[in-house]
């Protein structure tokens, strides 16, 4: 997570707020699930999907999803899971799709080996969000001209490859920001390295389904 200043501020980015329904995909350890649930409060909704694909995971993404759903005050959060092209018949309509240091996996084997692509993952975010919705991603920025090519490797991806994708699924760009940015980021070395981890080079960017 971040400092709370930049919390508020992609909070205040992402639009979410009292009422919101969120789709939160690929929580990790719900940290963003929490927040989301503070937030929403008791007329909002935040499901907590865990893509089939990583259910497997040695520290049971969904258990802990479900565990999280059951903590005092979380009456508002479902825990979800199905494959990831799935998700539109797993969730209700949303206001809000969040996407957190995600999206460059989708070019990962493990995500397409059940037909999980970049374009067919948009084009079901695209059919879940209601009109005028927000689709929400921020990742590792990879170099330019790097494309795609790095998302493997480095869990990177260029921002203008990720833009020209959600576009093409039907999505207008709305607004981006630096808030998260590291001009000093190499960018040809893992995310994970000791070096840069935790203060990657980062882009956010919320597009709009018209």
């Amino acid at each position: 997570m971040y400092d709370q200043s930049k919390l508020s501020e992609l909070i205040r980015f992402a639009r979410i707020e009292a009422g919101s329904t969120v789709i939160d995909v690929y929580p990790g350890d719900g940290d963003w699930t929490r927040l989301f649930s503070e937030i929403v409060g008791g007329e909002g909704r935040v499901y907590s999907f865990v893509p089939a694909e990583v259910a497997h995971f040695k520290n049971g993404p969904v258990g802990l999803m479900r565990t999280l759903a059951k903590e005092p005050g979380r009456d508002n959060v479902e825990a979800v899971s199905a494959d990831l092209v799935a998700m539109p018949q797993a969730t209700p309509p949303a206001d809000v799709l969040w996407l957190h240091l995600f999206y460059h996996d989708l070019h990962t084997a493990l995500m397409q080996a059940t037909g999980a692509t970049a374009a067919h993952f948009n084009r079901a975010v695209y059919e879940r969000l209601k009109p005028g919705g927000s689709y929400i991603i921020i990742d590792h920025a990879a170099a330019v001209g790097a494309g795609t090519s790095d998302a493997q490797s480095l869990h990177r991806i260029e921002p203008a490859s990720v833009r020209a994708e959600v576009e093409a699924a039907g999505f207008v760009l709305d607004a981006e920001s630096t808030l998260l940015a590291n001009k000093d980021d190499p960018h040809a070395i893992k995310v994970f390295d000791p070096s840069i981890k935790g203060n990657t080079d980062r882009f956010a960017y919320r597009f709009v389904k018209p």
